[in-house]
């Protein structure tokens, strides 16, 4: 299936002030350099509050991670739970055409929600409510057919009673989520033939189905409100805590290193700085503006920020620097290797020269960067 934005988007996104805290704790989880570990997770969350992920949410998502945009495109549009276009405003029905389910009546199912929702999938049912989808296997193969709806699953559906639960969504009501069909979970239809003495001790539904009716609302979309905010991975002061429950045992005692091991490190590093060599740098662009150095492969609004940070402005400037002050400026981006990798300073001569690479030219049409 080809997955792309919406044609239509809204012209801006922003967390609410709740999720907005949970997202920036939800970083601190991963080491510098490492924030876009965190891009799924805040995606989801952006989702949840709009029901969908619009192209201005990726965007502000990429921007707290530093990362550049079709990256965080790429994750949108490889995973299939992420909505690249609107949802009802009650719920989006995702229906199991799997083996199981299609055996079991998943076409009858598919058939309710063309009559219901909408003839085609990924289409607003016409009071805008409900939406509808065909996906792979929901890993509920004994209750087959289901339907996900929200966060819980609708099992041992027919067409009849799949109606009904629309029905009673479009009405404002939340229908009973798990097995429709009287079983209490995944038991034999007959009933049990073993493990009979569970009876006496089980709740009214099953743990999940019972969680889903205590919350009292299985197609609420998380919005920040639905628990404090905890960061048990930080402590009291931001920094990262021990994962470890109790006192931290107290350390061993470092063991001295050799002398002649501690010398050859020495060395080492004296080695290494020896390589260094500081290039010429500004305080400020000079009277024409700064160049666009987004136009450079491998640089997106992120490290074009850095660059400036670092005094570089111009294309003229990073075309002159000599290895040394290449390994001077690696060590102090985010990704060493970068601009021999993606060949900055040729791009640069030819930039500062008056002519146009053919990145700067697609980058120019498209509106594309890299970082």
């Amino acid at each position: 299936m080809l997955r792309r934005l919406h044609p239509e988007q809204p012209d801006s996104f922003a967390f609410t002030p709740a999720n907005q805290a949970w997202a920036e704790a939800q970083v601190t989880k991963y080491p510098d350099g490492r924030q876009a570990s965190a891009i799924i997770p805040l995606l989801w969350r952006a989702q949840e509050q709009e029901g969908w992920l619009t192209k201005p949410a990726i965007e502000h998502v990429s921007d707290m991670l530093g990362m550049a945009y079709i990256r965080a495109l790429e994750v949108a549009s490889f995973y299939f739970m992420f909505q690249l276009q609107p949802v009802g405003s009650i719920a989006h029905i995702q229906i199991c055409g799997t083996t199981s389910c299609m055996i079991c009546g998943a076409e009858d199912l598919i058939a309710v929600c063309r009559e219901k929702i909408a003839a085609k999938p990924h289409t607003l049912s016409a009071d805008g409510k409900l939406s509808w989808e065909e996906v792979e296997c929901l890993g509920s193969c004994t209750n087959a057919p289901m339907a996900q709806i929200g966060k819980d699953y609708y099992e041992d559906l027919t067409a009849e009673s799949f109606g009904r639960i629309l029905d009673e969504l479009s009405a404002g009501r939340v229908p009973v989520p798990g097995p429709q069909n009287g079983r209490y979970g995944a038991e034999p239809l007959k009933g049990l033939t073993t493990l009979t003495d569970y009876e006496s001790g089980k709740t009214q539904f099953n743990a999940s189905v019972q969680l889903a009716t205590d919350i009292g609302d299985t197609v609420k979309r998380i919005d920040g409100d639905e628990v404090p905010l905890l960061t048990p991975w930080l402590d009291k002061k931001g920094k990262s805590a021990s994962r470890a429950s109790g006192k931290k045992p107290p350390a061993a005692p470092a063991t001295p290193k050799p002398a002649v091991k501690q010398s050859a490190e020495a060395k080492k590093a004296a080695a290494l700085a020896a390589t260094e060599a500081e290039p010429e740098t500004l305080s400020a662009a000079r009277d024409g503006g700064a160049d666009d150095l987004k136009l450079l492969k491998g640089v997106g609004p992120k490290l074009e920020e850095k660059l400036n940070e670092l005094g570089f402005f111009h294309f003229d400037q990073i075309a002159a620097w000599t290895p040394e002050q290449v390994a001077w400026v690696d060590s102090r981006l985010r990704f060493k290797g970068r601009i021999e990798r993606d060949g900055w300073i040729e791009q640069a001569k030819q930039l500062a020269s008056g002519k146009e690479t053919e990145f700067a030219k697609r980058a120019k049409k498209d509106g594309i960067y890299e970082d």
